[in-house]
Parts: C-alpha cells; sequence; structure tokens
C-alpha cells in the first residue's frame, strides 16, 4: 500500500492549517539554506500532511525573497508526496469572477530573478515541464473543493510575474492576448521544483480581483483584495480538508513519482559525492 503524505503551501492570508492534529513543529536545513517558517506535521483524519507558511509568519517575504528551493526541499525531506499550494490571484478573463477559486493545468513564468531547480553546479537534469500540474492531483482538487461548497474552475493558464508591483495595464492587456487566466507571483517555481523533487503537483488559486485590465477597476485595490481574500482563505481550508479525507493511500499511477528517470545527463563518474549526498532525497534511488 502506497504512504501518501500531503504538503500544503499556504500563501497570503493562508498562514495555518486548520483541523490539523497532533501537530509537531520542525525546524529544516537544507542544502539551499532556510525555508520560509517552521514546517507543522500533523494529520487530517487518516493522512499524514505537512503545512508551511510560504511568506513566513506576519508575512515577511516578498514573493521575490522566498526560499523556493528550501522550502520544497524541506516537503522532500519529510516525505511529502503530494503537494498543493496555494495562492490569491487577479482574475485576467471576465467570467472568472472575484471570490471565485481556479485549479490552474499550465503556467506561464514572467518572473527573472529566481533560482528555478535544485540542479546545476555539475549536476545537470533536464525534467520535463509540458504538463506542470499532475492531472491526477488536480481532478481530486477540483472534487474536494467543490465538495466544500466552492465554486471552481478547473483548468486555465496561471501567470507568474516578479512583483511585488502589481502589473501595468499595457502589462495586464497584454497577459490577457497570451490567453492567461490569472496573474499571481509564486506557483510557478513550486511547480517546477515539485517536478523535479518527483512530487505530485497542484494549485489552488484563490481569485480577489479583477486585474487592472478590466473596466471596472481604476487599479488593483488593495482593501478590497484582503476583503475577498479573507473569504476565499475558509473555502481553501475545506477544500484541503476534504481532499486530506480522499487521498488516503491510494497508489500513484500518473508518472510524478518517476519524474527524475533517464533526465541526469551528467556522467555519474563526474559528479561529487558530496553533490549527491546533499541531494539524495531526490537523487538516492538514481545514484
Amino acid at each position: 500500500m502506497a504512504h501518501n503524505v500531503l504538503g500544503v503551501i499556504g500563501g497570503s492570508g493562508f498562514y495555518q492549517m486548520k483541523g490539523l492534529e497532533k501537530v509537531e513543529q520542525l525546524t529544516l536545513q537544507t542544502p539551499f539554506g532556510e525555508p520560509s517558517d517552521p514546517f507543522y506535521q500533523g494529520r487530517i483524519g487518516d493522512l499524514e500532511v505537512v503545512f508551511l507558511a510560504r511568506h513566513g509568519r506576519g508575512h515577511r517575504l516578498l514573493p521575490s525573497e522566498i526560499n523556493f528551493r528550501a522550502n520544497v526541499f524541506g516537503m522532500k525531506q519529510l516525505g511529502v508526496t503530494h503537494l498543493v499550494s496555494i495562492s490569491t490571484a487577479g482574475s485576467l478573463k471576465e467570467e472568472i469572477h472575484p471570490g471565485e477559486l481556479i485549479v490552474p493545468d499550465q503556467f506561464i513564468d514572467r518572473t527573472f530573478r529566481r533560482p528555478q531547480t535544485f540542479f546545476g553546479d555539475g549536476l545537470v537534469v533536464h525534467v520535463s515541464l509540458a504538463s506542470p500540474v499532475c492531472a491526477d492531483l488536480a481532478r481530486s482538487l477540483v472534487g474536494a473543493t467543490r465538495a466544500g461548497g466552492a465554486l471552481v474552475h478547473e483548468g486555465g493558464t496561471y501567470l507568474c510575474m516578479e512583483g511585488p508591483q502589481f502589473s501595468t495595464r499595457a502589462e495586464s492587456n497584454l497577459y490577457r492576448r497570451f490567453g492567461a487566466s490569472v496573474i499571481s507571483m509564486t506557483a510557478m517555481q513550486e511547480a517546477r521544483l515539485a517536478r523535479e523533487a518527483e512530487m505530485c503537483y497542484a494549485a489552488l488559486v484563490l481569485v480577489t480581483d479583477y486585474d487592472c485590465w478590466h473596466e471596472s477597476v481604476a487599479a488593483v485595490d488593495i482593501a478590497e483584495i484582503l476583503r475577498v481574500m479573507n473569504a476565499n482563505v475558509e473555502k481553501a481550508q475545506k477544500a484541503v480538508s476534504q481532499l486530506a479525507g480522499t487521498l488516503g493511500n491510494r497508489p500513484r499511477s500518473c508518472g510524478c513519482e518517476h519524474a527524475l528517470k533517464g533526465t541526469i545527463i551528467t556522467d555519474r563518474t563526474v559528479i561529487s559525492q558530496e553533490r549527491i549526498d546533499a541531494l539524495r532525497p531526490l537523487l538516492g534511488k538514481y545514484l
């Protein structure tokens, strides 16, 4: 029987995991430095769950300051097999309304200041990111969100911008021409790194506003964003609890747990033992 562990990375407003029982606080060190915050490991029903606040307690970290590699590596160290990230976003489509949720299945990356990979420094690895979201986990997350009573859109494209400023109107309209559904600042790096860590990955995105392209808004209103965000966080909490109840220990048949197979390009004989040891949670079964 498979042993699944659900990891949850909480974004703006989602600073704790309600319903988590038998909680242990864990402070980890990783080869990539310190994660954003301590990890909280516990259970929801029969499922082991690990929670991390992406921006740290008190929301201290800008999107560009988040140590994404340490966060996801720490999840791997704790045995996480399925990773769900929660983030807020602006809508780039008329039919995706503030107060609704979306589980995207594609990403566009417009960031430029962030490390994107665990590898390098004498170790070359090329994983496929054609389908950056685990279809099985996304389907389960959509079902869990609907079961919790929220309106959720299935599929769509998440455009990840650098920030911390919001878009200009020219940028917002450009991203609409790209075909993007929502715009936010954090989930792309988590999707990339979760694939390298061979985790199933999906994002639950809380739509707080129309981005500034929309004629109904003079500009992004942070006060309105916060009001809608707080209402959406409760929906997200219910969705994660529902997901934990359905994920159980069902086997993984999606292929995510073999994402690194055949992707290590560097000759084994020239990879330093120090590098292998540092990345053992990722590479142990291959090197």
